[in-house]
């Protein structure tokens, strides 16, 4: 019995490497991929487009499940659940990841603790836009007449809480404009509310409202990315339109549950990354308004800290809760 107690470290010493020589190699199996938001939209075409590439440079099968649902919240809780083994990754945006954290009490996952940001392989601008009878040209003429008129203009948001409104909450924390929020169910629902001058502006993502800027349906004002965007030149950023350090995207990026292994992570970002800058897929992403901001496995992360803390300051200090 001594004897075998003293041989066995030394016999599982030898046994590890042949164990690790012959686990397969990542990935050995099809990759299921949860997208969670419902099929048809933006972020199917999206994780379509990316996914077939991705997995091809992978060698395996990119599986797209989606998995709508409490504004995206229901699909991330399914990454979060997943075993961290790299054959369950699935797509993040800034809502889920960093806003609902710090608006809704019953939270299914927990950011930092149970998921493991990748990367961010594309980004949509917001476009601040009015209705094209609104007698202003510039950022700075809307916050004058909205200070001139207080509560008579109205914004409209794709819902309490979404990037669209929280932006004018900044506007209203900075300048102390007052006009009056109206949410609706979603973008085609506010847009025809602008059109029908029952609001006077709003923040859209560049994809949705591209068309009705371009047929003068709209006016576009500004973006809220650090620099102009290709499909918009002439449009001011906010920076350049007076208002400084309010750059907002919303993303579109891979996660994974908290302790994947490093390697798989790694392997991840390197292949989505290159996928991202591949000729191909810049037109595709210039095609759907969308953009690529190169960043980091840390430089993600860091910055949904950041983003979350920022929407955590606005929505205590404005007030905003949903039911």
């Amino acid at each position: 019995m001594t004897l075998l107690r003293r041989s066995l470290p030394a016999l599982l010493s030898l046994a590890a490497p042949a164990a690790m020589a012959q686990a397969p190699a990542w990935p050995a199996r099809p990759i299921r991929f949860v997208v969670p938001w419902p099929p048809g939209g933006l972020n199917d075409l999206i994780a379509r487009a990316f996914n077939d590439r991705v997995g091809a440079a992978l060698d395996q099968t990119i599986v797209n499940d989606f998995k709508p649902g409490a504004g995206g919240r229901i699909g991330v809780a399914e990454v979060a659940r997943a075993a961290p083994d790299g054959y369950t990754i699935g797509m993040g945006n800034l809502g889920p990841l960093t806003i609902f954290p710090n608006l809704y009490r019953d939270m299914p996952f927990d950011v930092a603790r149970d998921l493991a940001p990748v990367t961010m392989f594309a980004a949509s601008p917001l476009v601040l836009v009015i209705n094209k009878d609104l007698p202003v040209n510039s950022v700075a003429e809307l916050i004058a007449l909205a200070k001139a008129q207080p509560g008579k203009l109205n914004y409209g948001s794709v819902g309490i809480g979404t990037a669209q409104h929280l932006i004018f909450e900044m506007f209203r924390q900075r300048d102390g404009i007052a006009m009056e929020h109206v949410p609706y169910r979603g973008n085609a629902d506010s847009l025809i509310a602008l059109l029908a001058n029952d609001i006077q502006a709003m923040f859209e993502t560049l994809p949705t409202i591209l068309p009705a800027i371009r047929d003068g349906r709209v006016r576009a004002l500004a973006v809220t990315t650090p620099a102009r965007v290709p499909q918009l030149p002439q449009v001011p950023t906010l920076a350049e339109a007076g208002q400084p350090g309010i750059e907002v995207v919303t993303w579109y990026a891979v996660i994974a549950p908290a302790r994947t292994p490093e390697p798989v992570l790694d392997r991840l970002y390197a292949t989505y990354t290159e996928v991202a800058q591949l000729p191909e897929m810049q037109r595709f992403l210039a095609e759907q308004g969308l953009i690529y901001l190169p960043n980091t496995r840390a430089g993600f992360a860091q910055r949904i800290a950041a983003e979350s803390a920022r929407w955590a300051g606005i929505i205590r200090d404005r007030g905003i809760s949903v039911n």
